[in-house]
This record gives C-alpha cells, sequence and structure tokens, in this order.
C-alpha cells in the first residue's frame, strides 16, 4: 500500500441485524476488491493488494514498509469500530492468503487486544522480526490456522511453519492449526464451519 496509484475504497460492511457487540474484519487475498498497487510478482501489474509480493518462496524479500503501513489502516479501521461501541477484545480479525498473512502480523504487533485471529492459507510476513514471547496484550490471543494440504500458491508447508513461530510468540495452547485434504488455494465447506465454530466460541452473544 505505499506510492501514490493506490486506491483505498471504503470497507464493505454487513449491517448487524441487532445491535452490534461484536465485529469480525476479513481482509481479502490478493487480486480481490480492495486497495490497488503494482505487484512484482504479477510483473508490476496494479491489482488489488495490501502491500507488494516480491516472490513466494520462504527467503524472497519482503515488502516491510508496505506491511506497516497496510497494518496501520487496518489497526485505524479497528480503532474506529472501538469509537464506534465495539471493545477491541470483542473484534476477530481475520483473512484470506495476503489478507490473511497481514491479520496475523497486525495481531503480532497491536496494542489493541483482540479476540482472535483467522488466518487462512497464509503466512507471517516479516517473520524474522519476532524473536521469542512477543511483550504485547495478545500474547494470549487465540489463532485459527487453516490451510489445504494441495495449496499450489502458499504451499502447507508455509502454514507448517507459521504455527510453529506463532506457537514461540504467543501462548502455543491457543494457537489450532486445522487443514483440509485436497484443497487448493480456495476454502471449502468444512473450513468454513470451522471458522464458524472459533468465532461462535470466542463472540458469544450479549444480552
Amino acid at each position: 500500500m505505499c506510492g501514490n496509484i493506490m486506491s483505498a475504497p471504503l470497507p464493505a460492511i454487513v449491517p448487524a441485524a441487532r445491535k452490534a457487540t461484536a465485529a469480525v474484519i476479513f481482509l481479502h487475498g490478493l487480486g480481490d476488491t480492495g486497495p490497488v498497487m503494482p505487484v512484482t510478482l504479477n510483473m508490476n501489474m496494479a491489482m488489488p493488494s495490501w502491500f507488494d509480493i516480491i516472490g513466494l518462496s520462504p527467503d524472497s524479500q519482503e515488502d516491510e514498509p508496505g506491511i506497516k503501513h497496510a497494518a496501520e489502516s487496518i489497526k485505524a479501521l479497528i480503532d474506529q469500530e472501538v469509537k464506534n461501541g465495539i471493545p477491541s477484545n470483542r473484534i476477530i480479525l481475520g483473512g484470506f492468503s495476503q489478507g490473511g498473512a497481514l491479520s496475523l502480523y497486525i495481531a503480532l504487533t497491536t496494542q489493541q487486544k483482540l479476540a482472535g485471529v483467522t488466518a487462512l492459507s497464509c503466512w507471517l510476513p516479516l517473520r524474522a522480526s519476532f524473536q521469542g514471547p512477543i511483550s504485547g496484550v495478545n500474547r494470549d490471543i487465540s489463532i485459527l490456522q487453516c490451510h489445504g494440504d494441495c495449496d499450489p500458491l502458499v504451499p502447507m508447508m508455509f502454514g507448517s511453519l507459521t504455527v510453529e513461530k506463532l506457537k514461540t510468540l504467543v501462548n502455543p495452547a491457543n494457537v489450532t492449526f486445522k487443514t483440509y485434504e485436497g484443497m487448493m488455494h480456495s476454502s471449502c465447506h468444512q473450513e468454513m464451519m470451522d471458522v464458524k465454530q472459533f468465532i461462535d466460541k470466542l463472540l458469544p452473544p450479549i444480552d
């Protein structure tokens, strides 16, 4: 999300059926609707992307300024929800692919105490910048990480390496890793049911 040609559309908001007491902020993957910028991996073509992706190998260079800028944008969105009356500990952050990666990074760096993170088919950006348990407010955060075992874009190895890293950064008892047989870089019904169960458990209704 760096450069002057980036556009930042308003978030799509699903209206609450009754007074909202919690929120789920879910971030899109590369190429979906959202901010537009050139992506190195796609021959510098402009497309919806939270930050530049330079390569897809574990040792690829990363767009640190872009990742941090995107994180600040989402932290501002969380602040707006808090101003609207939703406590941050009643907010789940989540995303698919690049959006899931950004969600994990935000949860580990924000001073906003979140209810949890759903990280689908993704990885932890700037993982080398995290050493040992985090000292922030989310060291006991609940994380649901999901990955297809046939993912050709973000191989399941990325998911496995990420979950092992996460368990050194936050309370490992609160980190769940679910894999789905035959699933590629996409979603499936069972994954969505697992996400629903995770949300229902962390955000029970308030009368």
